[in-house]
């Protein structure tokens, strides 16, 4: 029986699991549905419901339906190849089923990836992408789109060996401080507003036992995109009362405004010093995560780019004639400079709308690190992996992160 891909690769003799998780996405229908079950609402209710929203019923019946059809290729396939496959939601989903696969396969798109991907911490058990709607999903993680029809093809070509091992670098996570709490919350579970978002730490503070101060503790997750550290709000309300009269009879209002919350706390970078920072949060990615949220973090447009080379030009900085094909060259490889290999063991850090006064610095607002330790001086502040776990990490609450070869993911690339 094979199991993994420890020692194997191309030349190895290809690799054929006997035992296959699929993990298969809740369509945006399904949510629907979940959502006012318990309301007992007929299909009927729930299509003009979803119509008082704006959404289209019968478009979300027809995603749901494309999903479902794809989701059973890619498992009929795996069984006429007599493959045992055991089929899981989000909820079914855990240790035990990572434990009894040879092979993970996440059925849906790059959200679903990156679930499969949270529970495996076995460095050589494969977890492979496929896209169930490609019209619909980007699927950068996912196997390319022809597959999604044709998963016969696609085992085929593991079958002799027809690939690559792709070792996607993955982040930890050490947390240490005062008041800490290593209890994860499951936003993807709870799809929580903000305040029950606090509530669900608040909850879990008291249900497990926590100690004042703790040292480096290992949390129970790995990062395969980015991690985020901000403040839960970034706005919080006021309520203001005005007074005013009208045809003699005064009246209160109330009106309410935002005030902006930003995120406080203290950087170090590959064990620099220590700098006191305000923004609206810190993004640590890796190289799969740099095609993500980083990206559209620090990507720059050809706009900005234009008016920058003007400015130069009027002072005398720029010699060469400025036409659209410069502007977008210089754009271009700008933001393919934000971009690396998902298998490179280093990360990727940036600071969201530093605040900088003679208080606050930012003397880095991006870059390459080894390693970025944050103290917190936040209230409410969270730290949340992959846009799906969350920590509290408040005042006294230290992170260190970084990235362990041993983390890596085991995907797979197919010759083409």
């Amino acid at each position: 029986r094979q199991r993994g891909c420890g020692g194997l690769g191309a030349a190895g003799g290809g690799f054929r699991p006997l035992r296959v998780a699929v993990v298969v996405k809740t369509t945006r229908y399904e949510f629907e549905q979940q959502r006012y079950r318990y309301a007992g609402l007929s299909e009927e209710d729930l299509k003009q419901l979803l119509a008082l929203k704006g959404s289209n019923y019968a478009g979300l019946l027809e995603r749901h339906r494309i999903h479902t059809k794809n989701v059973e290729h890619v498992v009929d396939s795996l069984r006429n190849e007599r493959i045992e496959v055991r089929l899981v939601k989000r909820r079914e989903y855990n240790e035990e089923t990572v434990r009894w696969a040879d092979a993970v396969i996440s059925a849906g798109g790059d959200g679903t990836m990156l679930l499969a991907a949270s529970k495996v911490f076995d460095k050589f058990k494969p977890v492979i992408g496929v896209n169930t709607d490609p019209e619909r999903s980007e699927g950068h993680l996912c196997l390319p789109v022809r597959y999604t029809h044709s998963f016969p093809e696609a085992l085929q070509k593991l079958y002799r060996g027809e690939f690559r091992w792709q070792w996607r670098q993955r982040i930890r996570l050490y947390l240490e401080g005062t008041g800490i709490n290593p209890t994860p919350v499951d936003l993807h579970e709870q799809q929580l507003s903000q305040e029950q978002h606090s509530r669900a730490h608040i909850n879990e503070r008291f249900q497990h036992q926590r100690s004042d101060i703790s040292g480096p503790h290992l949390l129970p997750v790995r990062a395969l995109n980015e991690v985020f550290i901000g403040e839960s709000l970034s706005s919080r309300y006021a309520v203001c009362s005005v007074l005013f009269r009208e045809n003699f009879k005064s009246c209160k209002p109330s009106f309410k405004f935002s005030l902006h919350r930003a995120s406080y706390y203290e950087i170090s970078v590959d064990d620099g010093p220590w700098e006191k920072q305000k923004s609206s949060g810190l993004n640590v990615c890796t190289g799969t995560g740099s095609k993500a949220w980083s990206y559209n973090i620090n990507k720059v447009a050809h706009q900005a780019v234009e008016e920058i080379l003007k400015i130069a030009k009027k002072h005398g900085s720029l010699n060469m004639p400025l036409n659209t094909e410069l502007v977008q060259k210089v754009t271009n490889d700008y933001n393919e400079s934000l971009l690396y290999s998902p298998e490179e063991p280093k990360m990727f850090f940036s600071i969201r709308e530093p605040i900088v006064n003679r208080v606050f610095s930012s003397s880095r607002q991006r870059g390459f690190s080894s390693k970025v330790c944050v103290r917190s001086r936040c209230w409410d502040a969270c730290m949340v992996v992959d846009g799906g776990t969350s920590f509290e990490f408040n005042d006294g609450a230290i992170a260190s992160i970084m990235i362990d070869t041993e983390d890596a993911l085991c995907t797979v690339l197919l010759e083409e």
